[in-house]
């Protein structure tokens, strides 16, 4: 009978199947040779110690015990070009993984998509990066994939009550991904390996009879007695069907707009703002694992923080280990900063947002833009750093320590951040509440993090895009729109999500509620 094991061993050992079985060898009294196969079915690390060990989950499998190594397979998908269609606005993870359940479901997705194919983004992101110029419908937020392809491709998720988590891993390696992702605790495929695993989902949905459709952009929905019917595209086509799964992700400014203008009932929704902070790699090794070098057996070090200042919530979000600052702008005439890494993890920076908790009070100055307050004081934080920073896609920015003792950085250091940067006073960027709970709260981040608080470190402003600034309101059972019958808000976007995962879960949840109506 094949034996469970959680046990802690080194760094070194964890990382060596040789040096892994001697160790379980001697564990469970058998001959090394004895020993068949080892699964790790789940790792983590503990460095709370000096001495730091690897957490491991394994399934032991002795001669002679049955054992069969089994490839991840795709769902038996069937030919949908035939079905009833569904309409699903936006080709992020919720998207996509809504017509990925959809075409299980026997239906037809009809994947419309502001953006560009992964391939065809990449020319808008060198623009962004060495050109400054903004493309509104293709850039890191906007185009196939989602926010998540360009900017890290994490797979953690607090959601676990969301939905099967385990479902969008398994179908993320079948897809490609490594089988990492299914035993890490802070699964991660990275930005340079997340493109072709979504280029081949978006293939398998055309395969199956679905259609994407790329560079179309929603203008309008078309509704009659409360009732979807179909929507309009910028291009002057229309789309008729009566199920619309609304995937547009956080950033989708023009479409909360449409929405307002409808009157189709949406609400303001508070959310996090704050910065970007940089700091070498090195350091926060030094700091989490408590030494001079990590060694090659250890992964560059994250960090997660939390801290209450002032009444509100402040805390690191969407940390990047070896990773780099991008510029996540999706209109002229504002800047925005998000971070990514690649799957090895393997440059000299880390950064992470620490932003702070908003609440529903902070958007009074934008009253009068009803649902759409907090939008529009997002608004106003990016487009003033733009000002500041001098009208490129160059962000504010200021040494940590400086910042807090409100003194202007006589010099910035080359960052990861590829645009450049203009040494701002950051109290400059905030209105004066914010600005004055991060300069307190990254002093108490500096008494938890030893060497956290450095003029090494370095803010960029604005990290403004932690959520949508507005929701949707669904009914908790059949996840329709609460006015409009056949609208199913979904994902970040709508506010129901945070993160790939969850993303993707929403979209199944929304895709089968539409297939338990279709396929009754």
């Amino acid at each position: 009978m094949p034996q469970e094991l959680l046990l802690q061993v080194s760094p070194e050992i964890a990382s060596n199947d040789l040096l892994l079985k001697n160790h379980l060898s001697k564990q469970i009294k058998v001959s090394v040779n004895e020993i068949q196969h080892v699964s790790i079915l789940k790792r983590s690390i503990d460095a709370r110690q000096k001495a730091i060990k690897i957490n491991l989950k394994v399934v032991i499998y002795l001669k002679g015990e049955p054992f069969q190594d089994q490839k991840i397979q795709l769902p038996d998908y069937g030919n949908v070009a035939g079905a009833q269609e569904v309409i699903v606005v936006g080709a992020g993870p919720a998207g996509l993984f809504a017509a990925l359940q959809l075409i299980e479901l026997g239906l037809k997705p009809i994947v419309i998509e502001r953006g560009k194919d992964v391939r065809g983004r990449r020319r808008d992101l060198k623009a962004i990066n060495v050109d400054h110029l903004v493309n509104e419908d293709s850039n890191y937020c906007f185009g196939e994939g989602g926010a998540g392809t360009y900017s890290d491709g994490k797979l953690y998720t607090r959601s676990k009550k969301r939905g099967d988590v385990t479902r969008v891993l398994e179908l993320f390696v079948a897809f490609g991904a490594s089988e990492d992702i299914l035993i890490e605790a802070h699964p991660h495929i990275g930005t340079n390996k997340l493109p072709q695993i979504i280029q081949d989902i978006r293939e398998k949905i055309i395969e199956c009879g679905g259609q994407v459709l790329f560079e179309t952009r929603l203008t309008d929905i078309l509704i009659k007695n409360n009732e979807v019917q179909g929507i309009v595209t910028q291009k002057g086509d229309t789309i008729l069907a009566n199920k619309l799964i609304l995937a547009t992700g956080h950033s989708a400014r023009d479409i909360f707009e449409l929405l307002d203008l409808k009157k189709i009932f949406i609400e303001a929704k508070p959310f996090a703002v704050g910065v970007r902070a940089e700091h070498p790699q090195s350091l926060i090794d030094s700091i989490q694992y408590s030494c001079d070098y990590r060694g090659e057996f250890l992964p560059p070090a994250p960090y997660s923080i939390v801290k209450q200042v002032g009444g509100r919530g402040m805390y690191s979000f969407c940390m990047c280990p070896g990773g780099v600052i991008a510029p996540c702008a999706t209109s002229p005439g504002e800047v925005v900063t998000n971070g990514w890494s690649p799957s090895k993890r393997d440059q000299a920076t880390a950064n992470s947002g620490i932003v702070i908790e908003l609440q529903l009070e902070d958007f009074k100055p934008f009253a009068k833009f009803g649902a759409l307050a907090g939008m529009e004081f997002q608004k106003s934080i990016e487009q003033r750093s733009w000002h500041l920073a001098g009208e490129t896609q160059k962000v504010p920015a200021q040494r940590m320590i400086d910042f807090t003792q409100n003194r202007v950085s006589s010099d910035i250091p080359k960052t990861s951040y590829v645009p450049g940067t203009t040494s701002v006073e950051m109290g400059q960027v905030f209105p004066g509440f914010l600005t004055q709970i991060l300069r307190e709260g990254f002093t108490e981040f500096g008494k938890s993090m030893r060497g956290y608080l450095t003029n090494e470190a370095i803010l960029h402003a604005p990290e403004s895009r932690t959520s949508s600034p507005v929701r949707i309101p669904r009914d908790p059972m059949t996840y329709e729109h609460v006015q409009i019958k056949g609208l199913y808000p979904c994902g970040e976007g709508a506010g129901y999500a945070g993160g790939i995962i969850s993303a993707a879960i929403d979209g199944e949840k929304c895709a089968l509620m539409i297939g338990a109506i279709l396929n009754k």
